[in-house]
């Protein structure tokens, strides 16, 4: 069999690259942009079509139920909708599911005594009845379900399999058998729906944490609101142990948050007055206040919630060939099993057509193909669940199977390797002069200033430069700053900034890569300060997995001028980087690797970064500093900023793979020996129960085990 997980790159998936907030897929009406919301119900809804296949190739027919994140039906059914829409429910809503399958359970098993001890009673009509009111019991919906499949094409399905093997059980008076059948497909069901809630249950935890009010004060009164009526501009109080409900700047002093629920780390963040705090984060200390910078349907978490639930709709490349397979071995397996009542007859000395029915029926039963098309979408949305455990959300199961077959990583330096955040790296002052008397006088002086090399200088000063008197300060722009400081002339800035006033300094000044700031007071040079962006903690060993896990190529590629760049890589063991590159720059850069026939991710967070993210055949965005755009347009978000997330999102790619594969060869493997026994007359309904229902718990409870790997 050809491997069906293996993507063009370049086809399909482009066309679920954009995800916009309003295709939520089965996200509830309030939780949809205002537009949306104000649609017809269950029409227009945009990207959300339920009468045609919308961009996602996700499905469901008009009036069919559609069951969101929370494991709950959104209309009259209320149990586990399949693929094409078929729905089969298992009792009212609000009803134990469990009711009828066990008053069904008691009635055959108490018949089947009756049966084995040749009760006298138990014969004729009354024995059918009693089958006949067990069968009913977990069989009306199953054959309700087939005949309504019927007007819309989809008539080979299973539950049309079931509903022909099961009736023609009772024509041939095989009662119990018939109700046996439908009875553990029943409950085979059951067991399905248990399974899908649980692997759910993971992504579950990401629609409970938005808070549902929040305290807002306006003109000096403190007012409780839903977070659907805060205005941008907003202050919100946030109690000790109170989720921040929307996106905002911090206002109060400094602040620490739980932020596990978005980042998936349990190591508390301490926020700084103006610092941005989100949406979801648990404040952990005091009462503190945040200006609200983003509305509802703007913040982060919303648009987390979007690729969420917008990445059940996304089919893998094996979802989407078990589904057409299915489609096209159902009518061969029925086909097949009129031949096999059919043909023996010519062939067949001794022909009984009962016989010949019998082994036919239990072909139909062992022929559906329940397994496949409930375990595989099963074990990549366990897949899913897992990694939004870990931090990392994918927008759909088909960039799992991306993911896995990549060689080749690029990746942006500032924000995605490095911290984004400039910090003094060195402090060299010039002989006579001490580093405190150089930190004071430049970090005094740089305090008039907002570049934010000025403010990292300010901020490793610290109090030093507090107090101390500023004057006459005057920006030369390109070159830095010129003021008294403490009755001093100083000049702070680049080597440019010396020359205009002729101040020598040593040669080897010119020869520091990092970005630099030059000081002289007096006109005398008095020493260099240089400032960098520090790479992450996990930067270095984040390169080394890539490698170890089978990444032929590490490239990094930065707007960064060069030199700086060639310094990083060489600290984190990146042996191909390019800087001073233009958006333009790393999207020529990306194409030819592409063009060389390589499978491409390529790693990003600045808005200059959409357009390659875009580009690669998987686009991977830091979410935590990342922006807007980039996180969506990519096809994976990494919540926690840390790159050696690429390579945890590697092994859960490949780990579902492996459990698809496993349920894929289970099902085959057992269905073809029964199948084969069947036809032989070998095999009865029982094991015909086994081969369909069996494998599929079988399958489904591997799948399931995905929840409980370590990665």
């Amino acid at each position: 069999m050809p491997d069906p997980t293996s993507p063009e790159p370049n086809e399909e998936l482009n066309t679920a690259k954009q995800v916009k907030l309003e295709n939520v897929g089965a996200l509830s009406r309030d939780q949809l942009t205002p537009e949306a919301a104000a649609a017809p119900e269950g029409h227009d809804v945009p990207g959300h079509d339920h009468a045609t296949r919308d961009h996602t190739g996700h499905q469901h027919p008009a009036g069919k139920q559609v069951v969101n994140l929370a494991g709950e039906a959104e209309d009259e059914h209320a149990g586990h909708s399949h693929e094409d829409g078929d729905d089969h429910d298992h009792g009212p809503a609000g009803a134990n599911p469990y009711l009828w399958p066990g008053v069904s359970l008691a009635l055959l098993l108490s018949g089947i005594a009756l049966d084995y001890y040749q009760a006298g009673f138990f014969t004729g009509y009354v024995r059918l009845l009693w089958y006949g009111v067990a069968f009913l019991l977990v069989g009306w919906k199953v054959i309700r379900s087939a005949i309504q499949s019927i007007p819309s094409g989809n008539v080979f399905n299973e539950f049309l399999l079931m509903s022909i093997a099961t009736l023609g059980a009772f024509a041939i008076g095989e009662y119990p058998e018939g109700v046996a059948v439908m009875l553990f497909y029943t409950v085979g069901e059951l067991f399905q729906d248990a399974a899908v809630n649980r692997a759910k249950r993971s992504i579950k935890a990401l629609l409970e944490i938005q808070a549902t009010e929040v305290t807002v004060v306006r003109h000096g009164q403190s007012l409780v609101l839903d977070p659907k009526e805060v205005q941008v501009g907003d202050v919100m109080e946030v109690k000790p142990g109170e989720k921040v409900a929307l996106d905002g700047t911090l206002n109060t002093t400094a602040a620490s948050f739980n932020t596990a629920a978005l980042t998936g780390e349990s190591a508390p963040q301490t926020k700084q007055p103006g610092e941005a705090v989100l949406a979801g984060m648990i404040n952990l200390e005091s009462l503190i206040q945040v200006s609200v910078t983003a509305a509802f349907q703007d913040t982060k978490l919303s648009k987390i919630l979007a690729m969420v639930q917008d990445a059940v709709g996304r089919k893998a490349k094996t979802q989407q060939f078990i589904t057409k397979f299915a489609k096209i071995y159902t009518p061969i397996v029925v086909g097949l099993a009129v031949l096999l009542i059919v043909v023996p007859y010519f062939v067949v000395d001794d022909y009984v057509f009962r016989t010949w029915l019998y082994r036919a029926l239990v072909f139909l039963v062992i022929s559906c193909p329940c397994a496949l098309v409930i375990s595989i979408p099963l074990g990549y949305f366990g897949g899913i669940g897992a990694a939004s455990k870990a931090g990392i959300l994918f927008k759909g199961s088909n960039f799992l199977d991306v993911l896995r077959e990549i060689d080749t990583v690029v990746m942006d330096k500032t924000g995605t390797l490095t911290q984004g955040v400039f910090a003094v790296q060195q402090v060299q002052p010039a002989a006579g002069t001490t580093p405190e008397q150089l930190l004071r006088l430049v970090g005094a002086l740089e305090t008039k200033s907002t570049h934010p090399i000025a403010k990292a200088v300010v901020t490793h000063v610290g109090a030093a430069a507090a107090g101390v008197p500023v004057e006459g300060v005057e920006e030369i722009a390109g070159h830095g700053l010129r003021g008294k400081v403490d009755g001093r002339d100083v000049l702070a800035g680049n080597t440019k900034l010396l020359a205009k006033f002729s101040v020598a300094y040593p040669p080897a000044v010119d020869q520091v890569v990092d970005s630099i700031v030059v000081a002289a007071v007096d006109g005398q040079y008095a020493g260099y300060l240089t400032v960098a962006d520090a790479p992450k903690e996990d930067a270095a060993r984040a390169v080394q997995e890539l490698k170890a896990d089978g990444i032929s190529k590490v490239v990094m590629l930065s707007g960064d001028k060069d030199s700086i760049v060639q310094r990083v890589a060489r600290e984190l063991g990146i042996s191909e980087a390019h800087g001073g590159l233009l958006p333009e720059d790393k999207a020529r850069y990306v194409q030819q690797y592409l063009g060389e026939g390589r499978k491409l991710a390529f790693v990003g967070d600045g808005v200059n970064d959409a357009p390659v993210v875009a580009l690669a055949d998987v686009g991977i965005a830091m979410g935590g500093l990342g922006s807007d755009a980039t996180i969506e347009t990519a096809d994976v978000v990494i919540q926690t900023d840390h790159p050696s997330k690429i390579a945890t999102a590697r092994r859960i790619a490949r780990a579902t793979h492996r459990v698809v594969w496993q349920n894929i060869w289970l099902a085959f493997g057992v269905k073809a020996i029964v199948l084969a026994l069947g036809a032989g007359g070998v095999a009865t309904m029982w094991e015909a129960v086994f081969a369909d229902v069996g494998v599929a718990l079988l399958a489904i409870l591997n799948a399931v085990r995905i929840q409980r790997m370590r990665f």
